[in-house]
């Protein structure tokens, strides 16, 4: 696997990300909470965004960018446009943050430790985009259990994979 890839698997993802928040019927039904659920499909955009904004924008790619992990999921009401939009600047980072290696890069130590341990690029990248899956299938069942006349929205098309080689 080369860092381009990873990059190609997290903005598939991200895209994902915006096409189930654009295919809530409204600005509130991402916030609902459903019996037994405790992250919001808003709670877990802003999560995601940050997460991958300070972990590949800031620390991999030097965006400058500062969590504030506590409002991520603090912070309620947000509209799916805000919401839209902070994902396509967790885009911009990522792509960013990418290109400015090479594969090289994987096999190095990533540059802070994560949880207290020392780990590869590659292994936290790795992790970086299951955690972006584990949270973007939570998204989309909350939002095919909050609206039921929910759609399916294509939500990890194989052919976006080569979309984005193209």
């Amino acid at each position: 696997m080369t860092i381009t890839d990873f990059c190609i698997v997290m903005v598939r993802e991200l895209r994902a990300l915006q096409r189930e928040l654009q295919a809530y019927p409204d600005d509130e039904t991402p916030w609902r909470l459903a019996p037994g659920i405790t992250n919001s499909a808003g709670t877990l955009a802003l999560h995601l965004t940050g997460n991958l904004r300070h972990f590949v924008g800031a620390v991999l790619g030097g965006s400058g960018y500062v969590r504030d992990r506590d409002a991520e999921f603090a912070r309620r009401g947000v509209p799916r446009a805000e919401l839209v939009a902070g994902i396509e600047l967790a885009i911009a980072e990522v792509e960013s943050a990418i290109r400015a290696h090479d594969d090289a890069r994987l096999g190095a130590a990533y540059p802070v430790p994560v949880g207290g341990r020392q780990v590869t690029t590659s292994q936290f990248l790795v992790h970086l985009v299951a955690h972006l899956g584990y949270h973007l299938g939570q998204v989309d069942y909350h939002r095919r259990m909050t609206d039921p006349a929910a759609k399916p929205v294509g939500t990890l098309p194989l052919d976006a994979l080569a979309e984005i080689v193209a």
